[in-house]
């Protein structure tokens, strides 16, 4: 957090959004009109379940799915019910670096998908990635959904996917959820909804320094800003501070704030299905098959 705001441009990790707080606000969001993302994915996963699954089993037939970023499942959920039923799952490691959303799976799913043997993992996607390997040698399908893939900048995503595929064994699987673009209209109201969950959600990363790490910021005296490029396809998310202002964090921090200067929060960044195949083929993949 320090290094973030002592930066010029000053910018935090979006990851550390997610605390219990932060975790309630982004389902508000997932609920709003605005955000069409949510039932996009989970209409492909309600409605092409057994399609999804039969290119899977196509590859092989007693697998460990790992789910890095698994918030709810409540898209997965379908796609696990369906390799269960056909006896083709063997774990489910859902990983996510909130703790409130590890221990909610472990006690949700076993009821909602009875025979799923489950497995939370709590911490950063590829580390955890690492420790299911180690628990498993089994072949992995690894799910990377609801375009998390867009909190990484175009530049980092091709190393980020050699560094995925650089902990996959052959015969491993991906299955990830990439945002395309569209009218830019949609995408941005989809960040900036009229409810002001948007808003909540990235202040509320404020109010998270305030009280783990003794910070004094007046959430009053920010506010929430989001543009969309369409054709770089970065959706970005900043707070503006709305005055010339100091913020301690801790004993000895001093961080300064010009009026109107920005924190950069997010960036969702949009892909066309030609720069996703791109990406798979130099980082080191084979695409199979699009839905």
């Amino acid at each position: 957090v320090l290094k973030g705001l002592q930066a010029s441009p000053k910018y935090l990790q979006s990851k550390y959004f997610y605390d219990k707080k932060g975790d309630e606000l982004f389902q508000e969001i997932m609920n709003c009109g605005e955000y069409y993302l949510t039932n996009c994915e989970l209409e492909i996963f309600a409605e092409q379940t057994s399609s999804l699954a039969d290119i899977i089993i196509q590859q092989h037939t007693d697998f460990d799915v790992v789910e890095l970023g698994a918030g709810d499942a409540i898209k997965s959920i379908y796609l696990l019910r369906e390799l269960v039923n056909k006896k083709a799952i063997s774990t489910y490691f859902p990983v996510d670096i909130s703790n409130h959303i590890i221990d909610l799976l472990n006690r949700k799913l076993p009821e909602q998908v009875p025979h799923l043997n489950i497995h939370g993992l709590n911490g950063e996607y590829l580390e955890m990635l690492r420790s299911a390997k180690k628990i498993s040698d089994k072949i992995k399908l690894v799910l990377f959904l609801g375009s998390n893939i867009g909190n990484i900048s175009l530049e980092d995503v091709p190393a980020f996917c050699r560094e995925l595929r650089s902990q996959l064994s052959p015969g491993d699987m991906v299955l990830i959820g990439i945002d395309l673009k569209k009218n830019p209209a949609q995408i941005l109201s989809a960040y900036n909804d009229s409810k002001g969950y948007t808003k909540q959600f990235n202040l509320n990363l404020l109010q998270r320094i305030n009280t783990e790490l003794d910070g004094d910021f007046d959430l009053s005296s920010f506010d929430h800003y989001a543009t969309y490029d369409p054709q770089s396809g970065a959706c970005k998310s900043y707070l503006v501070s709305l005055e010339e202002q100091q913020v301690h964090i801790g004993m000895n921090t001093e961080i300064f704030f010009r009026k109107d200067e920005t924190i950069f929060m997010e960036i969702s960044q949009k892909y066309t299905i030609e720069q996703s195949d791109e990406i798979a083929v130099q980082s080191g993949f084979i695409a199979v098959a699009h839905f």
